[in-house]
């Protein structure tokens, strides 16, 4: 049981001093919880000594007064210990975002995003659950009985002795039912990650299901997962349906029990009248405490079972971090993130030139083969790269190395240098905050056109306007403001989920501008013009060549018309550079590029006719 909350120990240490402060709320409510009993067997006595009127409202006020420190103790526990389990709720959300924010993209390839959003949402839940509810009931449970036992204890053993007598039975059921709890309440989670991910899926990809018309065949498919989640889901209910009875029908025999031996007793003149309603009243007052108990075991392997879910993911560690980054500049890097957007002088992007420079690169995906093979290149800084060559040749792989989203294996890790450096030592930060990438899949955020323009920039305070103006000249210079300008929000215009109302053209245009404001040293465009006409992509490359001089610019392109005006253009084929030079040296050589220009061309001739 411990060894499965473990990771949670941290969160609760960070919040002992509340734990305390609900701990003695909690003692005080269970003190003066404990107090009632007594004052009411006490006030039994009283009556058949033919106590007074005034001592009949003094034993009232006194009831009254108990009561209320017990309500007032009550809430503060719930209060605190509740909120406590909420605040650390906040707090792993938190680290768990900022966990999986750092992961690299790998590691969304093995997880689907249906089970991440399972377990950052239902499984937190059951764990606040665990650490809230759980605790203070737990607690309450124990310290009640703790109080209330010495009493009994003193009115009589023996009667104490039979009541108690059923209650390892009660034990044995909470071990049997709560193993079976736990293992098919991970049974259930595992389905709605499932669901959750067969979900996200259909929504995402609604367009191609609507396409292909096979709505009916993913309604079937969610229908048939729903049914297997209800199916496990009623095997749980079923057994809790069984416990709670179970418990209940043993604690009602305690108090047959306590109600035959206890007037027994009576009878016998071993115990009063009063003493035999305190004993009877406390135990009515632990019936609460230990049917209880079968609602914690519940919430127990529920939470149990969801803290592992949830630390598998936090005990992945990131395959990419800053392990062997350079000490002085990820301690300066530290400093910009702590300071805020002002950029050190020493961790500035104009600090990076943007030379880069491949050694004989091999990569290969860690489930797949080799895609490079021997890369040796070099991309002086300021200057421009194509690289152009058949699909699945290894050109988005290349240009991924750049950033660190993938790394090289261990054997050729400094084989990619940044000014002379090993990718490596940058920190991560510094580096990604060097690079603009458009990616050869454009991704936009459902909100406004502005905003996905400026993702990543904050204007000073103050200055909002002149951000404004600045999204706006990068928007010109992608050949997408007239676009936008013409819609009745212009730039404040909400995109939709992953900008599902604008067409492909005009997202790779709004990713081309979100790069451009970014102003970094090094530009890189993967297939970024794929989606747009040959006229659009001439206006955006003429607006893009004032934009690379001094600045170094990798090209990938399957159109030669991108390609043909940067400073030097690399064939890749099968993870090789087989060709490397400018466009006239390269169609002097009658290559792949040769073939590739002379087919292209003819292609736009046969379009002109």
């Amino acid at each position: 049981m411990f060894s499965r909350v473990k990771p949670l120990f941290p969160y609760l240490r960070r919040y002992w001093r509340s734990l305390l402060a609900g701990g003695l709320a909690l003692i005080v409510y269970n003190t003066s919880k404990a107090m009632i009993p007594l004052l009411i067997g006490g006030a039994m006595n009283d009556i058949q000594r033919n106590l007074s009127a005034s001592r009949v409202e003094q034993i009232a006020l006194r009831l009254f007064s108990v009561a209320l420190v017990a309500a007032v103790a009550l809430y503060l526990t719930r209060q605190i210990i509740i909120g406590a389990s909420r605040e650390i709720e906040f707090d792993l959300r938190n680290d768990i975002f900022a966990h999986l924010s750092r992961q690299p993209p790998e590691f969304f390839q093995r997880h689907r995003t249906g089970d991440i959003m399972a377990r950052t949402t239902n499984d937190l839940s059951a764990v606040r659950q665990l650490l809230g509810p759980a605790i203070m009931y737990s607690a309450n449970t124990v310290v009640f009985t703790a109080l209330a036992l010495p009493f009994m204890l003193r009115i009589s053993p023996r009667l104490t002795l039979f009541a108690f007598l059923p209650l390892p039975f009660a034990s044995v059921l909470v071990q049997y039912f709560g193993a079976r709890i736990h293992t098919r309440f991970e049974r259930i989670q595992a389905m709605f990650s499932d669901i959750s991910a067969q979900a996200e899926e259909s929504f995402s990809g609604a367009r191609l299901i609507r396409a292909f018309a096979q709505e009916d065949a993913q309604i079937a498919t969610f229908e048939a997962s729903n049914q297997e989640y209800i199916r496990r889901s009623l095997l749980l209910a079923r057994l809790m349906a069984m416990l709670w009875p179970t418990l209940e029908l043993v604690l009602g025999l305690s108090l047959v029990v306590s109600l035959l031996v206890g007037g027994h007793e009576v009878v016998l003149h071993h115990i009063n009248v009063g003493q035999f309603t305190t004993y009877m009243v406390f135990m009515v007052q632990l019936t609460w405490p230990m049917i209880a108990i079968g609602w914690v075991v519940n919430i127990v392997q529920r939470g149990t079972a969801s803290v592992i879910r949830i630390n598998e993911l936090m005990t992945e560690k990131p395959s990419i971090d800053d392990t062997h980054a350079d000490p002085v500049l990820l301690q300066s890097t530290a400093s910009q993130t702590n300071s805020g957007p002002t950029v050190p002088a020493e961790v500035n992007s104009t600090s990076i030139s943007g030379n880069i420079a491949f050694r004989h690169l091999y990569f290969a995906y860690p489930t797949g083969p080799e895609v490079l093979h021997d890369i040796t290149l070099e991309i002086p800084a300021g200057s421009s790269l194509a690289i152009v060559g058949p699909t699945g040749s290894g050109k988005s792989t290349l240009v991924s190395l750049i950033p660190r989203l993938y790394d090289p294996p261990s054997a050729s890790a400094d084989t990619i240098t940044l000014d002379g450096r090993p990718l490596r030592e940058y920190p991560l930060h510094m580096l990604r905050a060097a690079i603009g990438f458009v990616p050869q899949e454009t991704y936009l955020f459902s909100t406004t056109i502005a905003n996905n323009i400026a993702f990543g920039v904050s204007a000073p305070p103050g200055k909002e306007t002149e951000l404004e103006q600045q999204v706006e000249a990068a928007a010109r210079i992608a050949r997408i403001a007239d676009e936008i300008l013409e819609s009745p929000s212009g730039f404040r215009t909400i995109v939709g989920e992953r900008g599902i109302t604008l067409s492909g053209g005009q997202k790779q245009r709004t990713a081309i501008a979100r790069a451009i404001l970014a102003d970094p040293p090094i530009l890189i465009l993967d297939d970024a013009l794929s989606s747009v006409d040959t006229y659009t992509e001439e206006q955006i490359l003429s607006g893009l060549r004032t934009l690379m001089q001094g600045r170094t610019t990798i090209l990938i392109a399957h159109r030669l018309s991108t390609a043909r005006n940067a400073d030097r253009i690399a064939v890749l084929i099968h993870g090789r550079i087989t060709e490397l030079g400018t466009h006239e040296e390269l169609l002097a050589r009658g290559g792949y590029y040769t073939d590739l220009f002379e087919k292209q061309s003819l292609e736009e001739e046969i379009l002109t006719i």
